[in-house]
């Protein structure tokens, strides 16, 4: 298998399918994680036109495909690039408990929920933010 797979990945056009379909994949992984630990639905909430969820969710999707993006710079396989955006992606769900554990005057789900503009777009920049600085620290 892993002959396989070495061969597929030595041409350049599959390699670039390849990191794409497992990018695709583990971002719809990732963001059905948030989606799950997160207090409102977000989807639901979007359809409904929160723009406050729009940018806290595009703040997360952008943060877990840079994370991604960092990983497969850094490392030689797939396999690798894989394991370390998962692990990437675990300090960026870290980041987001400890961004409402360390707010304590306010509720950051319940905030975002009820569409505050100001609370969405810190998670927002929170997400990217921090996406930068776990991304350079994968290797």
């Amino acid at each position: 298998m892993q002959s396989l797979v070495d061969t597929v990945m030595s041409n350049a056009f599959s390699a670039v399918l390849a990191y794409f379909s497992v990018g695709i994949l583990a971002l719809i992984v990732f963001l059905a994680v948030f989606e799950w630990v997160t207090k409102y639905d977000g989807w639901s909430e979007i359809r409904k036109g929160n723009l406050s969820v729009a940018m806290a969710t595009g703040g997360k999707i952008f943060g877990i495909c840079n994370i991604f993006r960092f990983s497969i710079e850094a490392n030689d396989t797939i396999y690798l690039s894989l394991l370390w955006s998962a692990v990437g992606f675990l300090l960026l769900l870290a980041g987001y408990f400890l961004f409402e554990f360390l707010t304590p005057v306010l509720r950051v789900d319940e905030e975002i929920a009820r569409d505050n503009r100001a609370v969405g777009f810190l998670a927002m920049i929170l997400s990217v933010s921090l996406s930068y600085i776990i991304g350079a620290a994968v290797i």
